[in-house]
């Protein structure tokens, strides 16, 4: 039997002054996967008054989605995009990139491909 991963690591982290989501995606994610993960950035999220939300996404062992995840990842970006100030998001595959890039046309907020993590943090915390 194979072990199958798949989910969201989701963390809050301080760098310097700056409050920064932090989310790892492994795996191809599911529809379950949202159902927990939503929950927990709602309740980060609420807890910030007048959010101006960064995010650090690390995709770099993200295989794909399942379409109804795709969906569940597309309305939650529909609820929180304007509390979203910057994401970067840290992947490995040409896709990425261009799913990065088709992102950034539903945000208000910025939203970059990075190749290595170091690169992301330095952007997401500079003014």
């Amino acid at each position: 039997m194979a072990i199958q991963k798949h989910g969201f690591i989701v963390g809050l982290n301080r760098i310097n002054d700056e409050f920064i989501i932090t989310m790892k995606a492994i795996g191809t994610l599911k529809d379950e996967d949202y159902k927990i993960m939503v929950p927990i950035l709602d309740d980060l999220i609420k807890g910030v008054k007048d959010p101006k939300v960064k995010v650090f996404v690390d995709a770099t062992d993200l295989d794909g989605w399942e379409l109804k995840a795709g969906w569940d990842d597309f309305k939650f970006g529909l609820k929180h995009g304007n509390e979203f100030s910057k994401i970067a998001f840290v992947g490995n595959k040409k896709w990425e990139e261009y799913a990065a890039k088709i992102g950034s046309w539903f945000f208000p907020g910025e939203i970059k491909y990075f190749e290595a993590e170091p690169e992301a943090l330095f952007w997401l915390i500079e003014d």
